[in-house]
């Protein structure tokens, strides 16, 4: 759990809950308030699962809590569980939402901050938050899987380049990387552990660019194994694990830290395991 002293934050959040005091006309009744604290946390669910730092998750599900209506929330953002305890008058509610996975869409995350903002200046009430959520849940991937692959492919390719490889790592760090991205998406979508993932997915990216070195392709063929495997690095775990700690979110931050060397763990094993297979010894 991720207990912080954040003067800003507390800052904003009284400044907020000071403001939808003024707005409110009366409590909400027990039934009301239970909708209200069920629709911010979920709100806060998304976030989290989608790859939010903790302090926006805490401020998004302060703003939408108290902007629907109720006098206080108290928030505690934790690596995968979110408990919220909302007040109205004299009635109480407390509910804890899990997140079981972790993945990064920006596009959610976007879409869940336009809503709060909406509901900030009035446009929505709760049924119409809860409309807004159920759409945002079943909102499709924006781009097609092939063009994800085709264009994760490309973009580790360049990598190469900037190292100077010449156009034969190039074309084999853009087949290795996009192999490896189909294979990472289809053990997503069966559900395989996500370390798993990871350490298979570096297996057959390291397995493909073997073969530069292998057959001796290009000028620096031993490029293509570093290279192809970039679309596995956590980018985004180890930049929220430095935002949070900086921000207060001790637990969640170091937690993050080392999901983020986990992964990077699974991806030497992975390249490791191909390496050995292929005869490769060091790069």
């Amino acid at each position: 759990m991720s207990i912080h002293f954040s003067n800003s934050a507390n800052q904003k959040i009284l400044s907020s809950t000071h403001e939808s005091i003024e707005k409110s006309q009366q409590p909400l009744n027990r039934e009301a308030l239970r909708d209200v604290i069920d629709l911010a946390l979920w709100a806060g669910q998304m976030l989290l699962h989608y790859g939010a730092e903790s302090q926006r998750v805490e401020e998004t599900v302060h703003r939408l809590g108290t902007d629907l209506g109720c006098d206080w929330m108290d928030i505690l953002v934790s690596p995968n569980v979110i408990v919220a305890t909302t007040t109205s008058g004299v009635e109480f509610r407390t509910k804890v939402r899990r997140v079981v996975n972790f993945a990064v869409d920006m596009s959610v995350i976007a879409a869940v901050n336009d809503l709060s903002h909406r509901v900030r200046s009035g446009e929505l009430d709760r049924f119409g938050v809860r409309k807004e959520l159920e759409r945002i849940d079943r909102m499709p991937q924006q781009y097609n899987r092939w063009l994800v692959a085709i264009m994760v492919g490309l973009a580790c390719a360049a990598f190469s380049r900037l190292f100077e490889g010449d156009g034969a790592v190039f074309l084999v760090t853009c087949i290795a990387a996009s192999v490896a991205m189909l294979v990472r998406q289809e053990l997503t979508l069966r559900r395989f552990n996500s370390f798993l993932v990871v350490i298979a997915t570096a297996f057959v990216a390291g397995l493909i660019s073997s073969f530069a070195t292998v057959w001796e392709l290009g000028n620096e063929p031993q490029l293509t194994l570093v290279a192809s495997v970039l679309l596995l690095v956590p980018g985004v775990s180890l930049i929220n694990a430095v935002e949070d700690i900086i921000k207060g979110h001790m637990v969640t931050g170091i937690v993050r830290a080392i999901h983020g060397g986990l992964i990077s763990l699974g991806i030497a094993m992975g390249l490791l395991i191909a390496m050995g297979i292929m005869g490769i010894e060091g790069f």
